[in-house]
C-alpha cells in the first residue's frame, strides 16, 4: 500500500505545470485518490536556462528532459511528465514512454499583429519561430519573409510580438488551449500544408522500464489512441534521425482499426522537400512509421541530410 507520495517530476515552465496538473488530476479520478498523494517536484534543464539561442545550436532534443531523466534513474522521481515532441527518438537506458494522456489539437497557430494570416502579411514582413520546421514551412510558403530565431515561454514570446519585434510568430494550438490562451490566435494552420511536429499535442509519461507499481499506477490513464498515433510519428523521426536540426512534420490519424500517416522532410530554405502518405493496421503503427521514414530517406538521398549537417 502506498503511504509515500508518488513524486512527479516536470519542468516550471506555466505550460508544463499544466501539463503535470493534467496528469496529477487524471490519476487522482482514475484511482479515487487525495491530492496530497502527489508531489510535483519541479526542475529546471539546460533549455530553461539558455534562451538566446536556438535549439539546434545548443544540442537539439533532449534539452528540457535531462535532469528529469538523472532524477528518474537514480529513483528520485516516481514518473517524469513532458510534451512528446520534446522527447528524443532514443531514450536513456531504463526508461520509457509508458502513457500518453488523451491528445489535444495537433495543429499550428498564428499569432498576427500586422495580419491575421501568414499568407496576408506585408511583403518582407519578420515572423518569430524556434521551430526549424515552422521556419522552413513559412520559407516555402512565403520566401520574402524574414523568418528570425524567437525562442522563451509563451508568455515571453506573446510580449515580444506586442511590442513589434516581429509582425507574427506561431505556436501549438495545444499548449494556447492549456493555458487557456486561445483568445490571441488570429489563424489555425492546415494540418495537410502545414504539418505539425511528430507528436505534437501529445503529453506522455516517462517511468521506469520494469517498475510494476508505476506501470500499474498509469496504465488507466493511457490513451490508446494517441498512444498508436505518437508511436507512429515517432518512428518516422526515428527513422530519418529527427532532431531539432532536421526539419520534419509528420501526423497520424487513426480512422477505426486502421492508422493513416502522412510525414515530410523539407530543406531549412523552404525550397526541396519530399513527402510520404501511407496507411496500415493500427497494431502496426509503429513498423508503418518506419517504413514511412525508411522510404522518404531513400528517395530524398544522403546529400539532402547534408544540406544542414
Amino acid at each position: 500500500m502506498q503511504t509515500k507520495p508518488f513524486r512527479i517530476g516536470t519542468r516550471g515552465s506555466p505550460l508544463a505545470l499544466a501539463q503535470a496538473h493534467e496528469a496529477r488530476d487524471r490519476l487522482m479520478a482514475a484511482h479515487h485518490l487525495p491530492e496530497d498523494m502527489f508531489e510535483i517536484v519541479v526542475l529546471t534543464t539546460k533549455g530553461d536556462r539558455i534562451t538566446d539561442r536556438s535549439l539546434a545550436e545548443i544540442g537539439g532534443k533532449g534539452l528540457f528532459t535531462e535532469e528529469l531523466e538523472q532524477k528518474l534513474t537514480a529513483g528520485e522521481l516516481d514518473f517524469a511528465v513532458h510534451s512528446a515532441k520534446d522527447m528524443a527518438t532514443k531514450l536513456p537506458e531504463g526508461l520509457y514512454l509508458s502513457a500518453y494522456l488523451p491528445r489535444e489539437d495537433i495543429r499550428d497557430a498564428v499569432i498576427g499583429r500586422t495580419a491575421r494570416k501568414l499568407i496576408d502579411l506585408p511583403h518582407g514582413a519578420t515572423v518569430g519561430s524556434s521551430s526549424l520546421r515552422r521556419q522552413a514551412l513559412i520559407r516555402r510558403m512565403r520566401p520574402d519573409i524574414n523568418v528570425v530565431t524567437f525562442r522563451g515561454l509563451v508568455e515571453t514570446r506573446l510580449r515580444k510580438l506586442e511590442e513589434g519585434e516581429v509582425d507574427a510568430t506561431l505556436l501549438a494550438l495545444a499548449g494556447l488551449k492549456r493555458l487557456g490562451k486561445v483568445d490571441v490566435l488570429t489563424d489555425i494552420l492546415d494540418p495537410d500544408t502545414f504539418p505539425p511536429a511528430p507528436a505534437q499535442g501529445a503529453i506522455c509519461i516517462e517511468s521506469r522500464i520494469g517498475d510494476a507499481r508505476i506501470d500499474d499506477l498509469l496504465a488507466p490513464v493511457n490513451d490508446i489512441m494517441t498512444f498508436d498515433t505518437v508511436s507512429c510519428e515517432r518512428a518516422f523521426l526515428a527513422a530519418l534521425d529527427g532532431s531539432c536540426r532536421t526539419p520534419i512534420g509528420g501526423y497520424a490519424v487513426c480512422e477505426g482499426d486502421l492508422i493513416r500517416f502522412s510525414g515530410l522532410i523539407i530543406t531549412p530554405d523552404g525550397r526541396s522537400q519530399h513527402a510520404v502518405t501511407t496507411d496500415g493496421h493500427r497494431r502496426d503503427a509503429a513498423a508503418l512509421g518506419t517504413r514511412a521514414g525508411q522510404d522518404v530517406r531513400a528517395r530524398a538521398g544522403s546529400a539532402f541530410f547534408d544540406d544542414w549537417h
